[in-house]
Parts: C-alpha cells; structure tokens; sequence
C-alpha cells in the first residue's frame, strides 16, 4: 500500500540506508533488542494513523512489533553523552507506513522509556509519543542459551499499559538467509509523526542489522489495546539483535 506521487511506486527495501545522514542531530544505539511482531488487517491500523500516512503492508497484512531494548549513549555531534540520561530501557509498539512521497518508514504508537527528562525533550523535539516507564532488562543462561527478560510498567500518563516478554535467543541468522518478512520489518530508514495538522519526517541511518533467531518462552502485555489496536493472541513472530549505532536526523515537514 501507499503510492508515489508522480509514478505510483513504493521506495524498494534494502538493508542499507538509501541516503545519508549529513547532518544529524541525535546519535544513540539500539542494543539488545528484542523484536516482536503480530500481523493485523490493513483496515485496524489504517484507522489510528494520520491522513496522508499509509499503512505499509506484507503479504496483505498489516505488521505491528513490540521491540524492548536497551537505549545507550544518547549524545548531541560533537558532544559526550548525557551520563546516567542517556542510557536506559526503552519499549516500543510501532507499525511500518508509507509516506505521500512513497518513501518507507515507521510510525510509533508509543515509546516507554524509564527517564522522564528525555521523554519529554523527545515529545518536544520529535513529536513523538514518549512515556514514563518503569523497566528492567535481565539477562539468563538457559541450557547452553541466553534468555532476554524485559519488564515495563507505564508511569505517565496513567493508565493500564505494561509489558513482560521473555526470549532466548539462538544463532546469529547469515544475511543470505534473512527473509523477505525479515527485511521488510527492520529495513526502515525513517520515522514519521505529526506537528498540529502537519506530518513530519526524519530520515534514520545505521549499519546493516545482526539478527538473531529467537523464541518467545513467555509475554504478556496491555500497551496494544493502550494504542487502540486489538490484544494480539496468536504466537508472534520473533528475531533479537545485539545492536546497531544510529544517527538522526531532524524532523522536517512534508506535503500530504
């Protein structure tokens, strides 16, 4: 879904950036991510994004992801990090879109992170809708494997939204093997969101992912139907990553 203007194409998918960052405004890196994806009809949600964002889709659905992880080394160019603030777990709840230009990108139904300060610079800066969590991140050897375990209580703005998710993790996946759902889901190079009536656009960079194979053993969660989307039952579709380095830059408003 989703359509360029001036030719009717959709920008092609690949594992790196289409562009580069020449002037970033934000640096920080990703680590131990876990990514847990569920498909959903393209109409459920179609209907919480903004006119003139698409819904992205693969084989006629619709993907939203619940991606815990450990937020590291956030820092200005130029400039040191922002000690105990610029590290810190973080959860998220996107969807993939389409802009009206046909470029791909994410869009964030939330972002839970445990710090207050930078949650509310970010909804700021990037409109984005960051929220005040309680997390934790714990690490296990299970049977010669590693489990993930990641906890996350919604703090502000109230209301019931939290998270359990716990993954082992298997062998790094060789990059011939990724699937076209594998690329589709983290090849994204940009992030939109909305200032008033206007809809913005920030191009994204890092390195090619590692990802891993990986299982959920156990998740519980209430930040969909705290979205508006349906709960998921189904088993998700699950990848993990140690990490990757990334530059931003900032959001510029486009045309609908």
């Amino acid at each position: 879904m989703g359509v360029l203007l001036n030719d009717g194409t959709v920008e092609a998918i690949t594992a790196r950036p289409p562009h580069r960052i020449r002037r970033p405004i934000m640096l920080q890196t990703w680590s131990n991510l876990a990514a847990l994806h569920w498909s959903f009809p393209p109409a459920v949600v179609q209907r919480l994004l903004p006119e003139g964002f698409t819904v992205d889709t693969h084989g006629g659905r619709a993907w939203v992801g619940l991606l815990p992880f450990q937020m590291e080394r956030i820092r200005l160019p130029g400039l040191p990090p922002f000690g105990p603030l610029s590290t810190f777990p973080e959860t998220n709840i996107r969807t993939y879109i389409v802009d009206p230009a046909g470029r791909r990108g994410v869009w964030f139904f939330s972002l839970d992170v445990t710090r207050l300060v930078p949650a509310l610079v970010a909804r700021l800066s990037y409109r984005l809708p960051y929220c005040w969590a309680e997390m934790t991140v714990e690490r296990s050897p299970r049977n010669g494997l590693v489990e993930w375990e990641y906890r996350s209580r919604r703090r502000w703005p109230k209301g019931e939204a939290r998270s359990n998710v716990v993954v082992r993790v298997g062998e790094a996946i060789p990059p011939n093997e990724l699937t076209e759902l594998d690329h589709f889901l983290t090849a994204r190079w940009a992030l939109g969101s909305t200032f008033a009536k206007s809809l913005l656009w920030a191009k994204v960079g890092h390195g090619e992912w590692t990802i891993h194979r990986a299982e959920a053993t156990g998740w519980r969660e209430s930040l969909f139907t705290a979205a508006g989307l349906p709960s998921p039952t189904a088993p998700p579709y699950v990848r993990w990553s140690p990490g990757v380095h990334v530059e931003i830059e900032r959001p510029r408003r486009i045309a609908r």
